[in-house]
């Protein structure tokens, strides 16, 4: 496979716009504040930035709650903020991308208020799911919700308006995010116009939000049993009858035939759509939402999910690359604004237990955690993942090697899934602490434009200035630098070795990835090891070229501990 479009290989930035800079000094980020850093993104060697959700929102969800499609939320500016942004960018080189959220507006977008307003079987209720609840035993006839579909942050993910309410509506999220129905007309037409507005500003991708739970079974049977031991958040995701269904690979074709006509009539723009699931080592149900009537990519999350361990490592790049074969490029990742940040999951105590899922901090139990460990592991995986064919998807911060924050006060906690479990999980506000740019707390450490600003909307930890940019900026081999050499390189050696690759073999410790004449072994123990020249292809004569390391480039036939290094073969 070629490479044709600037997405096959692109390396993609992803901002969560409250908590990256912050210009007008409201404790909260914006999109000025994104345009008064773009250097740092240029100097880091990016292609494009993928925003989180811009929109209008009551924020009980951060964007991921909809109130408008079409506008800008007033924290982070407006629709003129929006485009001086992306001609900041465009004139930089760099593109622009948004999230969309398909699956669910706000409670309080303008039609929910209006399906609120209006009497079962309407116009206005037909663009979600409202349906007639059951008998309660108690002596009201609608009192139980329509089926026993549990919520993904936690309770029913059905709820009645009032009372006096013959009906109930369904929120695969939350109550405040109340999911759409896409076979109604007036919901596809007006996701088609959400693309063609975007489009038309100059947008050049979507990341398309949680695609799994689009498209339910037409009649909403009751859940079947989970699995023994499913944990409180993940019993969502074992329904059959809202993950994963068919009817959701119905609007995946609109959306992309919208896409395609766009191009048709605009034949100098190659506009990408990226599906975000987490798809649980089912490589062929990845394979069935990226085609050319579908997704272009869809995020590969298995090495982000894996332990620090040979045998699922392999099996998650493996597993990913064999999609190859049916045409698409992989989206790797190894953090975003869902996740506990790759420094401190590979830092765990238990990183290294192949039965352990580290995906994230809400169903992680509590473990020790050695920062330095972590950090070096991490900068292995980047290491490793970046000499791999396809995108990459960064999230911001962690170029600095930013851990999670853990100890945030319980009082300052904003996610929902916090406040929906009653603490009993963390939730994901530790990923997103607003960024460190400088040392100086009277600014919130650079994240904002003065000293006169208020607090940040997520409380910043004290020692945070000691990862600030320009603090490590200034560090000899710090991870700022592997990042800002890692990108360079990448494009320098491995995008030049096309679109093919495969897993090697180099025995016990060592994940391998060959790709064309390059080659990137990754010890994930904690000794070194020696390459046995009876199958180490050829790398024992080969030249070291990176390293996640730097130091130890100059240890010929040995992988250091916890590391990664390219060779070039001949």
């Amino acid at each position: 496979m070629s490479s044709e479009h600037w997405w096959q290989n692109a390396v993609v930035y992803q901002v969560y716009v409250r908590s990256f800079a912050d210009s007008d000094g409201d404790g909260v980020g914006d999109l000025a504040g994104i345009r008064s850093r773009l250097d740092h993104l240029v100097e880091l060697g990016i292609d494009a930035v993928w925003l989180n959700p811009c929109y209008p929102s009551p924020q009980f969800d951060h964007g991921y709650d909809v109130a408008d499609y079409f506008g800008i939320h007033a924290e982070y500016g407006d629709l003129a903020a929006f485009d001086e942004l992306l001609a900041a960018a465009r004139d930089r080189g760099i593109k622009i991308m948004m999230d969309l959220v398909p699956n669910h507006c706000s409670s309080q977008h303008r039609w929910f208020v209006d399906a609120l307003a209006a009497a079962p079987g309407s116009r206005e209720r037909a663009r979600f799911y409202f349906r007639d609840g059951r008998p309660d035993g108690a002596g009201d006839a609608h009192g139980a919700p329509p089926n026993n579909w549990s919520a993904a942050f936690g309770g029913s993910a059905w709820t009645r308006p009032s009372a006096d309410d013959s009906q109930w509506y369904l929120g695969t999220f939350t109550p405040h995010q109340p999911d759409f129905d896409h076979t109604n007309p007036d919901v596809q037409a007006m996701f088609a116009e959400v693309f063609e507005f975007w489009f038309d500003r100059g947008v050049e991708g979507f990341r398309v939000d949680a695609i799994s739970p689009v498209g339910k079974h037409p009649e909403l049977p009751d859940a079947p049993p989970v699995p023994e031991g499913t944990g409180m958040l993940q019993v969502t995701w074992e329904n059959p009858y809202t993950v994963f269904r068919p009817e959701g690979h119905d609007v995946w074709r609109q959306f992309r035939a919208t896409i395609d006509t766009y191009m048709d009539a605009h034949p100098d723009r190659d506009l990408t759509m990226v599906a975000e699931a987490y798809m649980n080592g089912r490589p062929d149900l990845m394979a069935a939402f990226v085609n050319d009537e579908q997704f272009h990519q869809a995020f590969a999350f298995d090495l982000l999910l894996s332990p620090w361990d040979k045998t699922e490592m392999e099996r998650a790049i493996g597993d990913t690359l064999d999609l190859m074969d049916a045409g698409s490029t992989p989206t790797w990742t190894l953090n975003n604004h869902d996740v506990q940040r790759v420094v401190t999951r590979l830092g765990r105590d238990n990183a290294t237990d192949p039965s352990t899922v580290t995906n994230n901090a809400l169903e992680s139990v509590a473990t020790s955690v050695d920062i330095a460990v972590g950090l070096r592991r991490a900068r292995a995986m980047i290491t490793l993942a970046m000499a791999m064919p396809g995108s990459i998807y960064l999230y911001m911060g962690e170029e600095l090697g930013l851990p999670e924050v853990l100890d945030m006060p319980d009082d300052r906690r904003q996610d929902p899934v916090f406040i929906t479990t009653n603490g009993e999980r963390l939730g994901r506000d530790g990923c997103r602490v607003p960024l460190p740019w400088t040392d100086d707390p009277s600014t919130n450490f650079g994240f904002s434009a003065s000293p006169d600003a208020s607090e940040p909307w997520l409380p910043q930890p004290e020692w945070w200035g000691e990862v600030a940019v320009d603090v490590v900026d200034q560090q000899d081999d710090a991870t700022l630098d592997l990042y800002r050499e890692l990108i360079a390189a990448r494009r320098e050696l491995a995008v030049p070795e096309g679109l093919g690759a495969m897993v090697l073999d180099l025995g016990d410790g060592l994940v391998a990835v060959r790709r064309g004449k390059l080659i990137a072994v990754t010890n994930v123990t904690a000794t070194p090891i020696a390459l046995d020249s009876d199958h180490d292809e050829g790398i024992a004569d080969a030249m070291p070229v990176f390293a996640s390391e730097p130091d130890e480039l100059h240890t010929p036939g040995v992988i250091p501990p916890d590391s990664t290094i390219w060779f070039s073969t001949p």
